[in-house]
């Protein structure tokens, strides 16, 4: 009746562990004992049994205790002859039972120590393996157990072992967690055994190698994910790990796999070698670099592109100061190499003055074309001309297509080809076309050419085109000449940014840049833009006539500038005052005839020339409108300007200036000032 009663309540229990300490009661309270302990055995390699309580009741009228009820005793048996019992118990399940007197060692000494006269125990199952022993005393008299007392045991320990099987056991949690790790892994896991056969293959494996576990396991690392140039000389996948001086288990290293498709790719591999029961296996976790080296690359061209940004900066910077540097005494030069052509009686000297001054005004020219090349500024597009964009590409990069012998033909199209476009902007992009071209016929031997072409297509859309007589662009390239950073130059050549940026900028303008192949030999590059609506004629200048003004103060801190611009409106019929330093309207102006126009440096020592027009709005408001900026450095200058309102914005004369310019600003000032008295009629 016993039996049946421990055995109910262990199938009906949740959790027998809860129970045990009770039904040990039950059961020795009904078998007469003082004593009832289940013990857990646990195997440890080379040392015997590791023997812990797992449960235990003791007679409470009896007196006696195992140690102390809170503490779990824990011993290493290790004697030979027990070890030798424990293992026949294992392949037989035999009942373990007799008097303290007849043990021999610790053994004995250790009952008579807890006061036990007979024992009884037999071995608990679980899992087809020994898990401990279920042990009953008794600590009153020696005693025979009978056979109904060595039944009672035994079904009791079936029923535990059952119980333990029908739990969720450490086993079992084990490996429901491994199971687990292995489902979830983001890095792909594949262990092998000693042969090299594949045994264990993740989901994770699964999606990067392209292999399904059920058609893999049991295949040999070598014939699978191995690259095929790697497995020349291993026999097996066991040894390809191993290695041959480099053994890969044990270590995190960077290599490269192969996939399902053939593809290789580079990973991080961890290996690490198991040893279960007598078997040798190799765990390997599996990283894919892919995007991590993917997303290195992408740091690295940012990187590079943040640096070539400082750079153009940097540049733009030390252009900007040169440019100012420059344009003073170019502006003088042009200015009186006019002068020198006006008043000049002998023609000899006309045509010398006249080559000084182009040579003067194509210097001004190639300086305001490199800086707007590298001042980063928006996209400003206005009616722009491009058969001039291009002659300012040409002249911008025109010494190094001389210096190679390189020849250039040009045909531009009749008259004014208009665009709405950024003049600044598409001639980078023209002048990177023709210094591409320029490189690619650095190596060309015989004659080298660059032809150069303004267009309206068939739908009146203008354009231009690059083309040159080089080796051209490999056909497995061409896809790629547009992203940013690929070169095809050697080292400290190109950058790789030119036509992604002209590709950029040519978007921005809602046009369109492609590559042509030219027979038998060569490159095209074409860029076409959208129409202007309405016509395409400029205005001519039409004949000279007077603009009325009469006085002009100039505030310019270069005496040399501002005498020239003195002796070019003195031409022009207007008497100037030259001031050098600004420091109050009232003392400028006081006490000297009124100005009908102002002429004030951008750049100077104290006062700036838009300081100087600010102070004119607030005082002298119609002064202000006929006020004329003079600066060498227009697109550094751009900012503050265009922080006025668009009402308010001054008149601008760039250096170095031409008496053209000169003239067309006269008029311009004297138009508004027309306008402005008609307005007051």
């Amino acid at each position: 009746m016993a039996a049946v009663h421990v055995v109910r309540r262990l199938r009906e229990a949740g959790d027998w562990q809860r129970e045990m300490d009770d039904i040990l009661g039950t059961m020795c309270r009904k078998m007469d004992c003082q004593r009832g302990i289940l013990f857990r055995l646990r195997e440890l390699p080379g040392e015997g049994f590791a023997q812990s309580v797992a449960a235990y009741w003791i007679d409470p009228d009896f007196g006696g205790e195992l140690a102390s009820p809170t503490v779990i005793m824990q011993s290493i048996i290790n004697s030979d002859s027990l070890l030798e019992r424990l293992q026949e118990d294992e392949r037989q399940g035999k009942i373990f039972s007799g008097h303290t007197r007849d043990l021999d060692g610790f053994l004995r000494a250790d009952f008579e120590k807890q006061s036990i006269k007979s024992f009884l125990s037999v071995s608990v199952f679980a899992h087809g393996h020994l898990w401990g022993t279920l042990a009953v005393n008794d600590c009153v008299a020696e005693r025979e157990w009978t056979d109904e007392e060595e039944a009672t045991l035994h079904i009791i320990a079936l029923a535990i072992g059952d119980a333990i099987e029908r739990s969720p056991s450490e086993a079992h949690a084990s490996e429901v967690i491994r199971r687990t790790m292995l489902q979830a892994s983001l890095d792909a896991i594949i262990v092998i055994d000693e042969t090299g056969s594949i045994i264990e293959f993740n989901p994770a494996a699964e999606k990067m190698f392209g292999f399904q576990r059920s058609a893999i396991l049991g295949k040999d690392l070598l014939d699978t994910i191995v690259p095929i140039y790697y497995r020349k000389g291993y026999a097996s996948g066991a040894e390809y790990m191993a290695g041959r001086g480099a053994p890969m288990v044990g270590q995190r290293l960077e290599t490269v796999t192969q996939n399902a498709a053939g593809e290789i790719f580079p990973i991080e591999l961890t290996a690490t070698e198991m040893r279960v029961a007598d078997r040798r296996l190799i765990f390997g976790s599996i990283r894919d670099l892919r995007e991590k080296l993917q997303a290195e690359e992408e740091i690295n061209r940012q990187r590079e592109k943040l640096h070539q940004n400082e750079k153009m900066a940097a540049m733009g910077s030390l252009l900007a100061g040169v440019s100012h540097e420059l344009n003073n005494p170019l502006a003088v030069v042009v200015a009186q190499s006019t002068l020198l052509h006006e008043f000049a009686g002998d023609p000899q000297t006309k045509v010398r003055a006249e080559k000084v001054r182009a040579a003067a005004e194509r210097c001004g020219r190639i300086v305001k074309s490199f800086l707007s090349m590298v001042r980063l500024h928006p996209t400003e597009q206005a009616e722009t001309d491009l058969n001039q964009v291009m002659r300012s590409a040409l002249e911008v990069t025109a010494y190094g297509a001389r210096s190679s012998g390189i020849i250039i033909d040009t045909d531009f199209a009749d008259g004014p080809l208009l665009a709405m476009a950024d003049a600044d902007h598409i001639t980078q992009v023209a002048a990177n076309f023709l210094i591409n071209s320029q490189h690619a016929l650095a190596g060309v031997t015989g004659e080298r050419r660059i032809k150069v072409r303004t267009f309206r297509n068939e739908r009146g859309n203008p354009g231009f085109s690059v083309e040159d007589n080089g080796p051209g662009i490999p056909e497995a390239i061409r896809s790629r000449i547009f992203e940013s950073y690929f070169t095809t130059k050697p080292v400290g050549v190109g950058t790789g940014i030119g036509l992604s940026i002209s590709k950029s900028i040519v978007e921005r303008h809602n046009g369109n840049i492609w590559f042509e192949e030219v027979v038998p030999q060569g490159a095209r590059f074409v860029v076409q833009l959208p129409a202007i609506a309405g016509g395409i004629a400029i205005a001519g200048e039409g004949p000279a006539r007077s603009s009325g003004l009469r006085h002009a103060l100039i505030i310019d801190d270069e005496p040399d500038v501002a005498g020239s611009l003195s002796d070019i409106l003195e031409l022009m019929g207007l008497k100037s005052r030259v001031v050098a330093s600004w420091t109050s309207a009232a003392d400028v102006l006081t006490g000297h005839m009124p100005p009908d126009i102002v002429f004030s440096d951008l750049r100077m020592p104290g006062t700036s020339g838009i300081a100087i027009y600010r102070q004119l709005l607030a005082e002298k408001p119609a002064l202000a409108k006929r006020f004329v900026l003079v600066t060498g450095d227009l697109i550094g200058a751009k900012a503050e300007i265009e922080a006025l309102p668009p009402p308010q914005r001054p008149h601008i004369l760039e250096k170095p200036f031409s008496t053209l310019d000169v003239r067309g600003i006269l008029s311009a000032v004297a138009d508004e000032a027309a306008a402005d008295n008609g307005a007051h009629i």
